[in-house]
C-alpha cells in the first residue's frame, strides 16, 4: 500500500497542475477575492462621502450574479420559451442564446477604475482638445431632486466625445451608465468600457429575445437607482440638427414603471461644439442617405500623430469651445400624473427633446457659420461682426457663450476655426463660404437653427 510507484513525468505535471488549480479555486482565490472585495467596499465608502448621489448597490453587484439574475428573470424565461417555440429549437439552446446576450450586455463596473483612470482620462482629453464651458446649470431645480430617485441624463448626440465630456462634467455627482453601440465592441476597448459601467447594445437587433433581455436589464438598473445617460435620437446627428426622438432605451425605462417605486427623474442635457471630429464622416453619410459609416483606424492614427507633432513643435491649438448645459429635470411620476391617456413614452420623449433644444449652447463657430450662410455676398470683417451681433440680438433667452464677453473676439474665434479648415475663405479682406464645404458649414449652423425658428427668426 505504501510502496513507491513510477509514473511518467508528463502525468506527474498534469496531476500537479490540476492540484494547484483546485487549491487556487477552493482555498486561495476566495481569500483573494474577499481581500479585493473588502478594499473595493472601502474605496466606494470614501467615494460616496463626496459624491452628490452615492453609487447604488445594484451597480456594485458581481457581474456573474447580475447575469444569473437577468437570465432567470420570469419575463426573460417566458421570452426564452417563446423563442424556442418560434425557432423550433430546444429550450436549453434558447437559454444559452439568452445567456450570451446577458453576458454581452451586463457591465463589470469598477469604482476605482471609473473614478480613477476614467475620470482622469475624460478630464485630460476634454481639456486638451477643447476649451470646456458649462453653458447653463439649473442648480436649484437639480438640488431639489429626491436623493432616492433614479436620475437619467437625456442628451442630444453630436459626437462620440459626448460620452467623455459628460463623464468629466458629471464626475462630482455619481457614476454614469451609458448604452454603447457596436463601435466599442473591440478588445481591449470593450473591457475598459464595461469596467466603466457601460453596457453594449445591438442597435439593429430585431430579435424579440434580445430585446427582452436588454429591456429587463434596463428595468432592473432603473429600479436599482443606477444613474444613466441616454441619447433619445438613437444615434449621431448626420446634419447637425436635433432629430426626432426614438423610443429605444427610453421606452424600456418608462414602460412597466411602478408609480409606488422610486421616481425616475430625467435631466435634459444639451451639448454643442465648435468642432466635431466626425463631422465630415457624418455629413457624407447624411448626403448618402445611410448610417453606414466607420472611421478607419488608419485615419484616427494619422490624426493623433499629426496633433502630437503639432504639440511637439509648439503649434498645437485646441479646437475651439465645447459647452454643456443641464436643464430643469422632469419627474416621471409627475409627468404620468399629468399625461392624457395611457401612452406617455412618445409625449415624454418629445417634451425632453424640446427641453434639450432650449438648452443647446450657442458657440462662436455655429454663429459665424450661420452669418456666412445667410449672406448674399462676401462680407468684410465689420459686416460679419454686425451680422453676428444681429443674430445674437434674436437669442436673448438662449445660452450664448461670448468668449471674454467680447463679441469681436467671439467672431475672431469662430472665423479662425473655420478658416483653419478652409470652410471659410478670405479674398480681398472679404469672407465667404467655400462652396465645396457648404454642407459642412450648414452642419454647424443647423445645431442652433431651431433657436432662431423658435423666436420667429429666419434660421
Amino acid at each position: 500500500m505504501f510502496s513507491p510507484i513510477q509514473i511518467p513525468l508528463w502525468l506527474f505535471l498534469v496531476i500537479s497542475l490540476f492540484a494547484l488549480v483546485m487549491a487556487l479555486e477552493k482555498i486561495m482565490l476566495p481569500s483573494v477575492r474577499w481581500f479585493f472585495r473588502r478594499r473595493m467596499e472601502k474605496v466606494v465608502a470614501r467615494l460616496n462621502e463626496r459624491l452628490d448621489r452615492p453609487i447604488q448597490p445594484f451597480k456594485l453587484a458581481r457581474r456573474h450574479d447580475m447575469i444569473q439574475r437577468l437570465i432567470y428573470d420570469p419575463e426573460v424565461s417566458k421570452a426564452i420559451a417563446e423563442h424556442a417555440a418560434e425557432e423550433a429549437i430546444p429550450e436549453n439552446v434558447a437559454f444559452e442564446t439568452a445567456q450570451r446576450y446577458a453576458r454581452e450586455i451586463v457591465p463589470s463596473f469598477s469604482a476605482s477604475l471609473y473614478f480613477g483612470l476614467a475620470i482622469w482620462l475624460a478630464r485630460l482629453i476634454s481639456t486638451s482638445l477643447y476649451r470646456v464651458r458649462l453653458g447653463h446649470y439649473a442648480e436649484q431645480k437639480l438640488d431639489e431632486v429626491d436623493q432616492e430617485a433614479t436620475v437619467v441624463f437625456v442628451m442630444n448626440h453630436r459626437s462620440n466625445m459626448d460620452y467623455v465630456l459628460v463623464t468629466y462634467l458629471a464626475a462630482e455627482r455619481s457614476a454614469l451608465s451609458y448604452a454603447v453601440g457596436e463601435w466599442a465592441r473591440v478588445w481591449p476597448l470593450s473591457r475598459l468600457i464595461k469596467a466603466m459601467g457601460a453596457y453594449f447594445i445591438r442597435r439593429k437587433s430585431r430579435g424579440a429575445l434580445y430585446r427582452k433581455v436588454l429591456a429587463r436589464y434596463v428595468r432592473l438598473a432603473t429600479d436599482g437607482g443606477v444613474m444613466q445617460a441616454v441619447f433619445p435620437e438613437g444615434g449621431l446627428s448626420l446634419d447637425g440638427a436635433l432629430a426626432e426622438p426614438k423610443m429605444g432605451i427610453l421606452k424600456y425605462i418608462v414602460e412597466g414603471h411602478d408609480v409606488s417605486a422610486r421616481d425616475v427623474v430625467f435631466v435634459p442635457v444639451a451639448l454643442n461644439y465648435d468642432r466635431v471630429f466626425e463631422d465630415r464622416i457624418l455629413v457624407a453619410a447624411g448626403q448618402a442617405g445611410e448610417r453606414r459609416f466607420r472611421a478607419r483606424m488608419s485615419l484616427i492614427a494619422k490624426f493623433l500623430i499629426h496633433q502630437l507633432w503639432l504639440r511637439i513643435r509648439g503649434k498645437y491649438h485646441r479646437f475651439g469651445y465645447a459647452a454643456v448645459s443641464f436643464g430643469a429635470p422632469v419627474s416621471l411620476h409627475e409627468f404620468m400624473g399629468q399625461a392624457e391617456g395611457d401612452e406617455i413614452v412618445l409625449p415624454l420623449a418629445q417634451e425632453l427633446m424640446h427641453r434639450i433644444g432650449q438648452e443647446v449652447p450657442v458657440l462662436p463657430v455655429p454663429l459665424v457659420a450661420t452669418a456666412l450662410l445667410q449672406a448674399e455676398k462676401p462680407m468684410t470683417r465689420d459686416e460679419l461682426e454686425d451680422a453676428v451681433s444681429a443674430l445674437m440680438a434674436g437669442l436673448e433667452n438662449a445660452h450664448v457663450h461670448i468668449p471674454r464677453d467680447d463679441r469681436s473676439y467671439a467672431v475672431e474665434v469662430g472665423l479662425r476655426n473655420l478658416r483653419r479648415r478652409k470652410t471659410a475663405l478670405e479674398e480681398n479682406a472679404h469672407f465667404a463660404v467655400s462652396e465645396a464645404d457648404r454642407p459642412l458649414m450648414a452642419y454647424y449652423a443647423a445645431s442652433i437653427a431651431h433657436l432662431f425658428r423658435a423666436r420667429g427668426e429666419g434660421g
